[in-house]
């Protein structure tokens, strides 16, 4: 009986291995391949010129039904194409994206699919189904399976609470720990994006694109292996309002399921960017590239820009004869400051609207908001008005039009801190009534972007950063400039980020303090002036109050003309977690920035992208005492050299900016 119990499963094994199929796909330049495995369950590998990126990872949806997208497939169809277009990209870091990519379409029996795509920095997939009723999603599972147990660049969730369950609700802002898979912490959810170190110096970077009617994605490992796994906050079922001043959802209890959605649908893009140099991140377009198509017609009357901005400087505004604080007088002196450095819009932060009313048409009354939109009008600078999620939400239409009608340019929404589906889809509609309303919208608070830029250009920022905003009260042993090096290579690939830099009051390393009321940054004021280069940031802050500015007439003259926008883009140089260098195009001008950690450093900088002619440099770099008093800085106006080989010193945790022009 054993004996034929043995033969029989070696047969049934047989069967089983006869009835797989791999298919094959590379990309255009023949580096990366995939190979998916169609059998009992659907699996695929990925491989970049020999050096494998991942290991066989089985992929599956499971819906309520009972059926399972990926368990016994069969499959009726597998077409293959190849793309080579471009696509516009306004708003972005630079005016137009380059689409090549080659790609396997699989249809199964069950009325569903999948989607493979390569370009050559880059994988994704995704599923697709062709179902006549609405589906639900019970879990969208998979297995990112590796060979060896490389070392990771992961963003734990901000929650420390013990189970998933609590930590969905989280700001998705959070640095980085740097540590092999396996020893991830497995009981807690980490955010997207994530990067994978792999053999011979490559990188991967984890994240997602075009997610609409959906849940984000965590990642997470729970096994002892060197695998991650997807986890999706399930839908809310019973909600209360709370959380800060009254102004969020907070989810008592969740569904069974983590979507409900059309039958007929493309779910979300699984994201798998390559790099052979680490540079190449630091330019990624592949989220842009894999968003929805635009859906706003006309979007001239989009204009990002600059923001003088007043919560994290605590409005503390001197050398003025009235009492600063919320009310219009203090506003009217940052529309003042805007006005005459070109910043095209002032923010009312938290503190306009009522308290705990969570009522965005009770306006407290030291404030009249018609008052400052027609005095910045006079003075050139609109005005963007902070909102609280639930605030805004509650009666999004009403609140919409009513400040748009008064002629407010845009709001900054805050605290959403989920991404389950009804958060997603709460973007989606704030996107689609602000854009019918002429109203651009930063999304704060909120995970990282994933094409809604794209697809609603009004979109103008997202957070999901730990930017400066910290520096408010983060402890001593904090490391910022670090982070600064980091997000670049990680976060920065997922598309813009509302940091809020701009501090002029600059710490080296001991003398560093969290002080809510007047915060200072961690690394040299050349640090901050580089990251206005660095990041990309369509609309952006200047953190810093305006007295503090017009003590420092150089240096804000200086970010004030840096644009928002770009032309081109040129990743100079870089190693995540150490340096980077990037050189950005506007109009006539270019301008370049550099970054170190705390690691005093001297990079050589290529700027032969410049092409023939004669370029003068309007330079910014640490002054010679920039590692004892951080805002020390020299600046230079000297001819590019000949041979466009710029020799670029930076003070430990310092910085290198410049303009150049002919």
């Amino acid at each position: 009986m054993k004996l034929k119990a043995l033969i029989m499963l070696f047969l049934m094994g047989s069967v089983s291995l006869m009835a797989q199929k791999s298919y094959q796909l590379q990309s255009p330049d023949k580096k990366l391949q995939v190979v998916v495995t169609v059998g009992d369950d659907i699996r695929f590998s990925l491989t970049h010129d020999g050096t494998e990126v991942l290991a066989a990872s089985p992929i599956s949806m499971t819906l309520q039904d009972g059926s399972v997208l990926g368990a016994n497939s069969k499959v009726s169809k597998v077409l293959k194409a190849a793309v080579d277009k471009t696509i516009p990209s306004p708003f972005y870091k630079k005016t137009e994206i380059e689409d090549t990519y080659n790609e396997m379409t699989f249809a199964f029996r069950g009325n569903y699919g999948l989607v493979f795509r390569l370009y050559n920095d880059g994988m994704a997939y995704r599923f697709t189904t062709k179902m006549k009723n609405d589906i639900i999603v019970v879990n969208e599972e998979a297995g990112y399976n590796f060979s060896s147990d490389h070392k990771t660049f992961a963003p734990y969730v901000n929650s420390q609470k013990a189970t998933f369950e609590e930590q969905f609700m989280n700001s998705f802002e959070q640095p980085y720990v740097h540590e092999p898979i396996t020893k991830l912490d497995s009981k807690r959810l980490m955010i997207l994006p994530l990067l994978v170190e792999l053999d011979g110096g490559k990188k991967l970077c984890i994240t997602e694109a075009d997610l609409e009617d959906y849940p984000g994605m965590f990642l997470n490992n729970l096994t002892d292996k060197p695998a991650l796994k997807p986890v999706f906050a399930p839908y809310p079922k019973v909600k209360k309002q709370g959380g800060h001043n009254n102004l969020q959802m907070l989810v008592e209890e969740r569904e069974g399921y983590i979507a409900k959605t059309k039958g007929t649908r493309a779910f979300p893009w699984r994201v798998f960017v390559v790099s052979e140099d680490d540079k190449q991140l630091a330019d990624c377009d592949m989220v842009y590239r894999l968003a929805s198509p635009c859906r706003v017609q006309d979007f001239s009357w989009i204009k990002p820009g600059k923001v003088a901005w007043d919560w994290w400087n605590d409005w503390n505004i001197y050398g003025v004869d009235f009492r600063a604080g919320i009310n219009n007088e203090t506003y009217k002196y940052y529309i003042d400051f805007a006005s005459e450095h070109g910043i095209e819009y002032v923010i009312l932060d938290e503190g306009w609207s009522v308290n705990l009313a969570a009522d965005l048409m009770q306006v407290i009354p030291e404030i009249n908001i018609q008052e400052l939109v027609n005095y910045g009008k006079s003075k050139n600078v609109g005005i963007i008005l902070w909102a609280g999620y639930h605030a805004f939400d509650r009666d999004m239409e009403k609140v919409v039009k009513h400040y748009s009608d008064m002629g407010v340019k845009g709001f900054k929404v805050d605290f959403m801190d989920r991404d389950d589906q009804e958060i997603i889809d709460f973007l989606y509609r704030g996107a689609e009534t602000c854009a019918r309303y002429k109203m651009m919208v930063d999304y704060h608070g909120i995970c990282k972007p994933t094409g809604l830029q794209r697809t609603y250009p009004n979109v103008i920022n997202y957070e999901g950063v730990h930017g400066l905003e910290n520096m408010k009260w983060a402890a001593n042993t904090y490391d910022m400039p670090l982070y600064d090096v980091t997000i670049p290579f990680v976060r920065m690939v997922a598309g813009p980020m509302d940091y809020t830099q701009g501090a002029m009051r600059n710490a080296i390393r001991k003398n560093y303090a969290p002080i809510n009321t007047e915060p200072m940054s961690q690394g040299t004021r050349c640090h901050q002036l580089a990251t206005y280069v660095i990041f990309e940031s369509p609309l952006n802050m200047l953190c810093d109050n305006p007295s503090n500015y017009r003590r420092e007439a150089e240096c804000t003259e200086f970010i004030a003309d840096i644009p928002t926008v770009w032309d081109k883009t040129v990743a100079l140089d870089g190693k995540i977690g150490e340096y980077v260098a990037i050189a950005r195009h506007h109009g006539d001008n270019w301008y370049v920035g550099a970054l170190t950690n705390w690691d005093a450093r001297e990079v050589e900088l290529d700027l032969s992208f410049l092409g023939d002619g004669n370029y003068k440099m309007e330079l910014f770099r640490d002054g010679i005492n920039a590692d004892r008093a951080a805002r020390d800085y020299k600046k230079e106006i000297i001819p590019v050299p000949a041979d466009r080989k710029v020799k670029v010193k930076m003070a430990p945790g310092g910085g290198w900016a410049a303009k150049i022009y002919r």
